[in-house]
């Protein structure tokens, strides 16, 4: 979608001018990869006008393939409003990630306003994507597929697509799946459509899927399940289930070979917000980038919680990455050091050990 966020704070009747972006759970994850150094493909629909152009054309130049974006002549691109903070679950949703945004001592999380959120996404062109359109083997060409839980609630089409893409069969990829409920598509779509319930859909996706991210608080409005534990056992089939848990960090069920969990939990890092949204896509994005390197699960949810914090303290969905050096050494911090970092606007910039050593030893060599 194209992001209309508001010029200055306030509601939506008040506002009287927006700043268009980009926006798209499945595209920030894309682009979080892409950024921090990964192959990334965007398969979607957009309309030919010009929020489509302007939607494929920056997501491009993060590094994120789009040959595989298809332009509507009949359909628009969907586009959203939303006033500056947005929370997990409210009146209206969208996942605010898993940083501590604790005040400048340290004092704890702060709470933020909840959000108006309007979408314009009925009849889109992303809503007309069914299994005839996106055809399965070219979804699966890729070592992880990363779907949500918002397609599905976009048509009828858009469900039987997420059906065919998560079937399990010879080719599959590792699929993984973050549930980003959204009331409002939700009570729209079943209300329009006759849909059965968004959480009946989502449970069903979510149980055919490797690798699962779940807000806590989502789950509890959701489903009715209330704590990490609770929510495992009500989705057992993933290989790993992530449980965001707000400003208190992640906790990751992996299933170990005698069947078991091995069960990780990382706090989540302090962090000056500047904007909440985005920040979920791109702890999945980091959580991903630990997945693909094949690094241990406890340093995923830390890769995670370092994305998010580049999001998190910028104004839009998307920040750069740290350099991945800058993040490995970050990861490897014991964890007294590591429950000591606080991260503000630009940290990102900040050169890693090893550049601050090349630098001081330039000066040192050429200085007379």
């Amino acid at each position: 979608m194209v992001t209309f966020v508001p010029s200055r704070p306030g509601r939506l009747a008040d506002v009287p001018s927006f700043a268009r972006g980009i926006g798209g759970a499945e595209s920030n994850v894309a682009c979080g990869l892409a950024l921090a150094g990964h192959s990334a493909r965007w398969i979607s629909r957009v309309g030919t006008d010009g929020f489509g152009e302007h939607l494929v054309r920056e997501i491009a130049a993060t590094g994120v393939d789009t040959a595989y974006v298809q332009r509507d002549p009949y359909r628009p691109t969907g586009i959203y409003f939303r006033t500056a903070g947005e929370r997990a679950v409210g009146s209206e949703t969208a996942n605010s990630g898993t940083a501590n945004s604790g005040t400048a001592d340290g004092g704890g999380d702060t709470a933020e306003p909840l959000a108006e959120v309007v979408y314009y996404r009925a009849g889109s062109a992303a809503a007309a994507m069914s299994p005839e359109l996106i055809p399965r083997e070219r979804a699966w060409s890729g070592r992880v597929l990363h779907l949500t839980g918002i397609t599905p609630a976009l048509s009828g089409d858009c469900r039987a697509l997420m059906r065919e893409l998560t079937v399990r069969a010879p080719g599959r990829p590792l699929v993984s799946f973050d549930l980003n409920y959204r009331v409002s598509l939700w009570r729209k779509g079943e209300a329009e459509q006759h849909a059965e319930p968004g959480a009946a859909v989502l449970l069903g996706l979510a149980r055919r899927c490797d690798l699962v991210f779940v807000g806590e608080d989502e789950a509890e409005a959701v489903w009715g399940v209330r704590g990490p534990e609770a929510i495992r056992a009500a989705l057992p089939e993933p290989e790993v289930l992530v449980v965001k848990q707000g400003g208190a960090g992640a906790t990751a069920f992996a299933r170990r070979p005698d069947g078991a969990d091995a069960i990780t939990f990382e706090p989540a890092l302090r962090v000056d917000v500047v904007a909440p949204v985005g920040a979920g896509d791109a702890f999945a994005a980091g959580f991903l980038s630990g997945t693909l390197r094949g690094l241990p699960v406890a340093e995923r949810l830390r890769h995670g919680h370092l994305m998010a914090a580049a999001v998190l303290t910028v104004p839009g969905d998307l920040g750069a990455p740290p350099s991945r050096e800058r993040a490995d050494h970050l990861v490897a911090l014991d964890a007294t050091r590591w429950g000591t970092l606080r991260f503000g606007p630009g940290w990102t910039d900040l050169p890693s050990p090893a550049e601050k050593w090349a630098e001081t030893a330039a000066v040192e060599v050429t200085d007379p």
